[in-house]
């Protein structure tokens, strides 16, 4: 059988499997490897990703082929909509073990243990590169939040303590009030901005978790990132909230 690309973005099928007697009907993306794809299957029907072995039926259940290619494109195979994908076990698991987890086995084992077998979700994701060991996309986000945090430090050393400002947070009115601290904090990495409102429009003290980072009244405290602070000269505006 021919097997041709196709561009519709997402497919809706039918996955069975051989250790259980349901059919369930899903919705993925053909833009998925056929390695990520197993993983998700995993969360349907119970078989380990690296103990798979899938075959591929037309709506009319008649075999098409297998996806036996881990790095190809879930869309490169002639999966469309009604189609059914069979799931063969290989762990050694038996036809209904998973539905009733009560004969499930439970037991624990060690880190050392794990990390030698070759049939485990880890070394599925090792071997295809997938997730945390997938070191070109860590490297990416890494070289991200440094550069994230790098532009976050120059923005934050323009803003002294003790200045006026205005802060303009996405979804917010503006608020004004007095910059109290400048830096990183223990609660989220990061450079923040504590800032002292001139009104209870804040959520904390100038502390979280119980660390100080400023005083203030209860309620006129809050921490924001240097991107929403505009320092300038901006008068105390008065909106009566203390009256209420």
């Amino acid at each position: 059988m021919e097997v041709t690309g196709l561009s519709a973005p997402t497919v809706n099928v039918f996955i069975s499997s051989s250790l259980n007697s349901f059919r369930s009907q899903k919705r993925y993306s053909r833009s998925l490897t056929v390695a990520e794809f197993k993983c998700k299957l995993q969360l349907v029907v119970g078989s380990p990703a690296s103990c798979m072995e899938l075959d591929l039926y037309g709506p009319d259940d008649k075999f098409y082929c297998k996806l036996d290619q881990d790095d190809a494109l879930l869309g490169s195979y002639p999966v469309d909509d009604g189609c059914r994908i069979h799931v063969i076990d290989h762990s050694g698991a038996r036809l209904g073990e998973y539905e009733d987890l009560s004969k499930v086995e439970k037991y624990e084992i060690s880190q050392e243990a794990y990390e030698q077998r070759q049939n485990s979700i880890r070394s599925f994701l090792k071997r295809n590169k997938l997730g945390r060991f997938n070191e070109e996309e860590r490297a990416q986000q890494e070289a991200e939040n440094s550069q994230r945090l790098i532009e976050e430090e120059a923005q934050a050393s323009t803003i002294p303590v003790g200045s006026r400002c205005e802060v303009r947070a996405p979804g917010q009115p503006p608020r004004r009030g007095t910059v109290m601290y400048v830096g990183l904090t223990d609660f989220k990495p990061g450079h923040w901005i504590g800032v002292r409102y001139d009104e209870p429009l804040g959520k904390n003290d100038g502390s979280v978790n119980g660390k100080h980072y400023f005083e203030c009244q209860a309620k006129y405290g809050a921490f924001v990132k240097p991107s929403v602070v505009t320092v300038g000269d901006f008068p105390e505006e008065d909106y009566g909230l203390d009256e209420m």
